[in-house]
C-alpha cells in the first residue's frame, strides 16, 4: 500500500511538473504565469505544505454586506464586530451613511448593525461586563489646501471673570481688532471661569488667569482676500457690559491652509448580546485617533486625538468609569501622538512603546517610557537607535504576559515619510535596568505590521507595506511566526491580499486568525491611479491545525474569580502541557493594546483540568477571555468564554 501511495504521489508531481515545463516551452508567458499559478497552488494545498507552513483563505461577504472596515473586535459571544463608520469615504460622510457589521465566523451568517454616528477612526477597548466601549469618531472630514475656500483656523478665547464662566453658541461673530476681518464659530465653546493667583507669602492678591477655551472659526466669505498673516486681538460681537470687557478672542494666523480631520466627543457601549449600541456620556474632549487603555479598577484612560478644531489634544487625558458611564480628566497633562500604545503592566502603571499611528509634532510624546497616570511621573527608557522611525510599528505584549516582555515591530518615518523599518526591538519591564535591544530583522522595511498572539505563545506577524499606504505597490505579501522563546522568525504560507493602512488582525475561537481592512494609497506602481478599499476578509490557519488531532475542552464554570479555580473537561487530559487565557482583541489602525496571553497554573486528573487565575488584577483585567489547553506539541483546544470578575 506504501508503494501504490508513493507512485500515485510521483505521478501527480511528474503530471505538475510537465504541465509546467510544456508550458514553459511556449512563446507565451501569460501561458508561463497560469501554469506556474496552478503548481504554486497545487503547492500550497498540499496536506504537507499546509502542516509547516498553515494556509490561507478569502472570505467575500455578499455585495449587500461588504463595508470599509475600519475597527474590528472580537466579542464574547464569539463573533466579529466590524466597525466602518463612514469607511474613510467622504461621500457616505456626507450622506452619514455610517456602517457596522456583525460577522459570525463559525455560520458565516453577517447582520447590519445601526450605526448611530461616524465611528470611522475611533478608540475602543473591551469591559469587564463584556460590553465594547467605543469612543471618538469623526465630526469633519480633512480639506486639503487647495479644496479650502473659506479662511479659517483656531480662535482661542479668553475669558478674564473670575466670578463666572461664559457660553458662546455656535455662529458667535469675532472681529479683528487691527485687520478688521470678521470670522465665525462653528460650534458652541465653554470658556471657564478666570482663576484668581494669590501670593502664597503674603496671601494677597495678584493678579486673574484667565480662563481659555479653544473654537474653530472660519471668514464669512470665500476667497484669500480675508486670510490674516499675523497675531490679532479679537472682539466679540453680541456682548455687553462685564462680558464685553472680560471676554475676547486671540488668533495666529487665520489661513487658506490644509484643515485637519476633526473629532467628535461621542461614547457609546456596544452590547454583544443586545447586538446594539448603548449611548453613554460624552467625552469631555473631542477625538479622533484616540486609545482607549484598562486601568486597574476596570476604569478606562482615553488619551489623544483630534479635537473638534482638528487641533491634536493638548494632553488632557481622561478616565471613563463604567459605573456611572461618566468621565472625568486625569490630574495632569500628558501629550502623545494619535493612537498610542499604551499598555497596562503589572505594577498599575502604563507601558508606552513609542508606537503609534500618526498625528502630533515629531519632537513631543515619542519618547517611550513607563507612565505613572496617578503622579504624571514618566520615565523613559533607553536603548533605541531609530526612535524616528516608530511610526505605524506595531507593538505586542509577548506571550505569556506574566514575563512583561514586549516586541515592538517594524514602522516608519513621521507622517507621509517614505523611510520604513526592518528592525524588531525588544524590551523586558522585568529587568533591573530595562532597555530596548535589536531582535530579528524583518526581510523588508515594514509599515502597518499585523501581529496576533497565538495561543501555543507564538505571534504571527504578517502584511504591512514598506511606504506610507501601499505606495509604489509596495504591500509586503509575507507572514512569519514569532518564537518567544528562541527569539527568532520562522516564515510561513504567504497571505493572498495585501494589507497596509486601516488593517488589522483578531484572534479566532477556534485558533484561526482573522485579517481584515487596508486603504492603499494608489492602485499601481507608478503612484498614478488611485487605490481602492480592501473589503475582503482574509483567514489563516496556523500549522497547528493540520495535525490530526487536537485537545478537548468542555465544562467548567462561566466565572472564575481572580486568586480562584475551575475544573474544566479534556480527553487528553493527561497529555496537557499549557494553559492560556488570552484577552479578546480590538484592533485599527496598528493598534491593539487589549490582546495579552496569561499563563494559567494548572493541575490534571483524569479527563479533569483544574486551571487557576492569577490574583494580580493588573496582569488579569476584568472581562471575558478564551480559555485554550495546548497539548505538548503545542497544539491549541478550541476556546471555552470565561468571565473574569
Amino acid at each position: 500500500m506504501k508503494d501504490q501511495a508513493g507512485r500515485r504521489r510521483a505521478r501527480r508531481l511528474a503530471i505538475g511538473t510537465a504541465v509546467v515545463v510544456a508550458l514553459a516551452g511556449m512563446n507565451g508567458p501569460w501561458l508561463y504565469r497560469f501554469g506556474t499559478e496552478q503548481y504554486h497552488q497545487y503547492e500550497i494545498n498540499k496536506s504537507e505544505y499546509k502542516a509547516a507552513n498553515g494556509h490561507w483563505d478569502i472570505v467575500e461577504f455578499p455585495p449587500e454586506y461588504r463595508q470599509d472596515t475600519i475597527h474590528a473586535a472580537l466579542l464574547h459571544t464569539g463573533k466579529v464586530l466590524l466597525v466602518a463608520g463612514s469607511g474613510n469615504n467622504q461621500d457616505n460622510f456626507d450622506k452619514k451613511k455610517f456602517d457596522t457589521r456583525i460577522w459570525d465566523p463559525v455560520k458565516g451568517t453577517i447582520k447590519k448593525i445601526p450605526t448611530p454616528k461616524d465611528l470611522f477612526c475611533t478608540g475602543h477597548t473591551q469591559l469587564a461586563n463584556g460590553n465594547l466601549l467605543i469612543a471618538g469618531g469623526t465630526k469633519r472630514y480633512e480639506k486639503l489646501k487647495g479644496d479650502v475656500t473659506k479662511a479659517g483656523g483656531l480662535m482661542i478665547v479668553h475669558n478674564e471673570n473670575p466670578d463666572k464662566p461664559i457660553t458662546l453658541p455656535a455662529g458667535t461673530k469675532f472681529s479683528g481688532r487691527t485687520n478688521g476681518r470678521t470670522f465665525v464659530s462653528k460650534d458652541p465653546v465653554l470658556v471657564p471661569r478666570a482663576k484668581k493667583v494669590f501670593d502664597p507669602a503674603t496671601g494677597a492678591f495678584v493678579r486673574n488667569d484667565p480662563g481659555l477655551g479653544r473654537i474653530y472659526v472660519e471668514a464669512q466669505r470665500s476667497g484669500a482676500t480675508y486670510e490674516t498673516g499675523t497675531q490679532d486681538n479679537y472682539r466679540i460681537q453680541g456682548l455687553t457690559g462685564v462680558d464685553a470687557r472680560n471676554t475676547y478672542g486671540i488668533a495666529q494666523k487665520l489661513a487658506l491652509d490644509k484643515k485637519d480631520f476633526q473629532g467628535i466627543r461621542d461614547a457609546f457601549e456596544f452590547d454583544p448580546v443586545a447586538e446594539r449600541y448603548i449611548k453613554v456620556d460624552p467625552m469631555n474632549e473631542a477625538r479622533w485617533y484616540p486609545t482607549l487603555t484598562t486601568l486597574s479598577d476596570g476604569k478606562v484612560l482615553s488619551v489623544s486625538g483630534l479635537d473638534d478644531i482638528g487641533q491634536l489634544v493638548p494632553g488632557k487625558n481622561e478616565i471613563f468609569d463604567p459605573g456611572t458611564r461618566k468621565w472625568t480628566y486625569t490630574r495632569k497633562l500628558r501629550q502623545f501622538p494619535t493612537y498610542p500604545a499604551l499598555f497596562l503592566t503589572q505594577n498599575g502603571k502604563i507601558f508606552y512603546s513609542g508606537s503609534n499611528a500618526g498625528y502630533g509634532p515629531d519632537d513631543v510624546g515619542r519618547e517611550p517610557g513607563v507612565w505613572d497616570v496617578a503622579t504624571n511621573a514618566f520615565t523613559k527608557l533607553p536603548g533605541l537607535d531609530d526612535a524616528n522611525l516608530l511610526e505605524t510599528s506595531g507593538t505586542v505584549l509577548l506571550p505569556p504576559a506574566q514575563d512583561e516582555k514586549f516586541l515592538v515591530i517594524g514602522g516608519g518615518g513621521v507622517g507621509e515619510s517614505r523611510q520604513s523599518s526592518r528592525k524588531t526591538r525588544l524590551i523586558d519591564l522585568k529587568a533591573k535596568n530595562p532597555r530596548f535591544v535589536d531582535g530579528p530583522e524583518l526581510q523588508k522595511g515594514t509599515r502597518y505590521p499585523q501581529s496576533s498572539i497565538l495561543p501555543d505563545d507564538t505571534v504571527l506577524v504578517s502584511g504591512g507595506s514598506e511606504d506610507y499606504r501601499g505606495r509604489g505597490a509596495s504591500n509586503i505579501l509575507q507572514a512569519r511566526i514569532y518564537h518567544p522563546d528562541s527569539n527568532s522568525f520562522t516564515r510561513v504560507a504567504d497571505p493572498l491580499v495585501g494589507r497596509n493602512y486601516h488593517s488589522g488582525s483578531i484572534l479566532l475561537p477556534d485558533g484561526r486568525v482573522m485579517f481584515f481592512g487596508s486603504d492603499s494609497l494608489y492602485a499601481d506602481e507608478a503612484n498614478t491611479r488611485p487605490g481602492q478599499f480592501e473589503q475582503r476578509i482574509e483567514i489563516y490557519t496556523p500549522p497547528y491545525l493540520y495535525r490530526k488531532s487536537r485537545p478537548t475542552l468542555g465544562g467548567g464554570p462561566r466565572t472564575i474569580a481572580r486568586g480562584a479555580s475551575g475544573t474544566f473537561t479534556s480527553k487528553q487530559a493527561g497529555g496537557i502541557k499549557k494553559v492560556r487565557l488570552i484577552r479578546p482583541s480590538a484592533s485599527t489602525h496598528v493598534t491593539d493594546v487589549d490582546q495579552r496571553s496569561v499563563a494559567l497554573d494548572f493541575t490534571t486528573s483524569g479527563d479533569k483540568v483544574t486551571v487557576t487565575v492569577p490574583k494580580n488584577r493588573n496582569l488579569v483585567q476584568s472581562g471575558w477571555y478564551m480559555l485554550f489547553v495546548d497539548d505538548g506539541r503545542g497544539t491549541p483546544s478550541k476556546a471555552q468564554w470565561v468571565r473574569i470578575p
